[in-house]
């Protein structure tokens, strides 16, 4: 057993760190390894594999084979799997947790979550295996004519960093639950809970059924254009799913993508300030880094309380104190690489040169962190003019912008200055202007008097260039099927 000693004990890392498909374990045709650094500290963690085209091809193969199999499984017996992929999660939770936030740089004190999340979806799906149903048409006494849902296949997921076994297994759970065959390619940056789970559940699978399979750029590409892979999905930013959905275009495949935003918060002048201020920070996802689609980084605050917002959001943040993943107390982690910590820290220089206020943060803690993580502190800039940089681009990282509006249509120009449209949030105590708002922000998710939470079986996906496809719900498990139509003659054909 392989374990690596953390703030709150050893942890155990994946045992495997090849390729898993078919049902066993492969190194890379190319014996191609990357390592897998952990964001708090900046060790190496472990080498694992990076798969080739070549890798891709032959675990496409091996998951068409299995996609047969998996396909005449009886869905209640599928269901059954999947419930008990579910209690393997939960039984190993504290060390999945524990791993992830070694592995990502999230505090483990949220990653325990994830993991429940993640079988909770898996129980989710399990339950609506038998209401993929189909439809009769009407033909008179003389024929017989329904539709019927079969699975597409095979179909490869893309999963992002920032969530990395709730990516891996989350959407794992609605196309096995559709009796497809699935391959997971982790986040290059983050792939060990992946592989660790492949361990702890790989057995209650059919052979091909489940691939896990790390890599880069080439795997990616490879999986999007195979012509054993029947679907795919991603979560990731906008650039990698134009990516996809060219390669994919190739064999006209579908793509189901959940990308980036850039997310507005509204804050109208009837919302008591320290509620709506405290709801702000909590939507920014400080505790992982603000490294969330999801996160809403543009707070537009109506100018009555904009104030005495802002003055609160700063204080608010004070209980995000940058630390070591590990460590049960820590509040806010580590982002997932040094580049990408220099690259938002690049962002933050050039606003505060473009003349945004800052409120708060903006610099790279030193005192309170392991040496070599990558560390930056929870950052909020005031005044930001809407079509600046800062307003403008996803940074993926923790900096909030605060803008001020007094006039409606203004706003909501503003907020629609960008093709993106994941989430908003819109804080009021006036029903019809909340309705309204709703109405007319383009966003695929929109929470009134609430921000930042999923609910199980509400569709999550975004709008524009936000993504295609919606999550977390039936109408993800219906999206990994198609629909088949038989006609019946009920003439007589037979000699007579």
């Amino acid at each position: 057993m392989h374990t690596h000693d953390t703030a709150s004990g050893p942890v155990i890392l994946p045992g495997q760190t090849g390729l898993f498909y078919g049902g066993q374990w492969h190194r890379s045709v190319a014996d191609r390894w990357l390592e897998v650094e952990a964001p708090g500290t900046g060790e190496v963690l472990a080498r694992v594999a990076d798969a080739t085209a070549e890798d891709v091809a032959r675990a496409a193969r091996a998951a068409r084979a299995g996609a047969r199999t998996w396909r005449r499984t009886a869905p209640l017996a599928r269901a059954a799997v999947l419930r008990k992929i579910g209690q393997r999660l939960r039984e190993n939770a504290a060390q999945l947790a524990l791993l992830d936030a070694l592995d990502c740089g999230n505090p483990v004190s949220e990653m325990g979550s994830d993991v429940m999340v993640a079988a909770a979806l898996m129980d989710f799906f399990a339950g609506l295996v038998t209401e993929l149903k189909g439809d009769t048409i009407p033909m008179g006494h003389e024929a017989l004519n329904y539709t019927e849902r079969e699975p597409v296949g095979v179909v490869a997921r893309i999963v992002a960093f920032n969530h990395p076994l709730l990516f891996a297994m989350g959407k794992l759970a609605a196309p096995l639950a559709a009796g497809n065959a699935v391959i997971i390619k982790p986040p290059v940056q983050a792939p060990l809970s992946a592989l660790r789970c492949a361990e702890l559940i790989g057995d209650l699978l059919p052979p091909g059924v489940l691939s896990i399979i790390p890599g880069g750029g080439e795997a990616g590409a490879a999986l999007a254009a195979s012509p054993d892979v029947d679907m795919v999905g991603l979560v990731g930013s906008i650039a990698t799913g134009r990516k996809v959905m060219e390669a994919a275009a190739g064999r006209l495949k579908p793509v189901a993508l959940e990308l980036g935003g850039k997310n507005p918060f509204v804050a109208c002048p009837d919302v008591d300030p320290a509620l709506v201020a405290r709801a702000i920070v909590d939507g920014m996802n400080f505790t992982w880094c603000g490294q969330s689609c999801g996160s809403t980084s543009r707070a537009f605050v109506h100018r009555d309380i904009y104030d005495e917002v802002c003055e609160r959001v700063a204080q608010a943040c004070a209980a995000y104190v940058p630390g070591d993943p590990t460590a049960a107390a820590t509040t806010m982690g580590a982002m997932i690489s040094a580049e990408h910590r220099d690259r938002v820290k690049n962002a933050i220089d050039r606003a505060r040169d473009a003349g945004a206020r800052l409120l708060c943060g903006g610099g790279i803690p030193r005192a309170g962190v392991p040496p070599g993580g990558h560390y930056l502190e929870p950052t909020v800039f005031a005044d930001v003019a809407a079509d600046s940089a800062l307003a403008c681009e996803e940074l993926f990282g923790p900096v909030l912008a605060i803008l001020p509006w007094d006039d409606e249509a203004a706003l909501l120009a503003d907020i629609h200055r960008l093709d993106v449209g994941l989430t908003a949030a819109i804080w009021t105590t006036d029903l019809a202007r909340a309705h309204r708002l709703a109405r007319e922000i383009d966003a695929g998710f929109v929470w009134i008097n609430e921000v930042g939470k999923h609910f199980l079986g509400a569709p999550y996906g975004g709008v524009k260039q936000s993504g295609i496809g919606r999550d977390e719900c039936f109408g993800e498990m219906l999206s990994f099927t198609r629909e088949k139509n038989v006609h019946v003659s009920l003439r007589q054909v037979g000699r007579s």
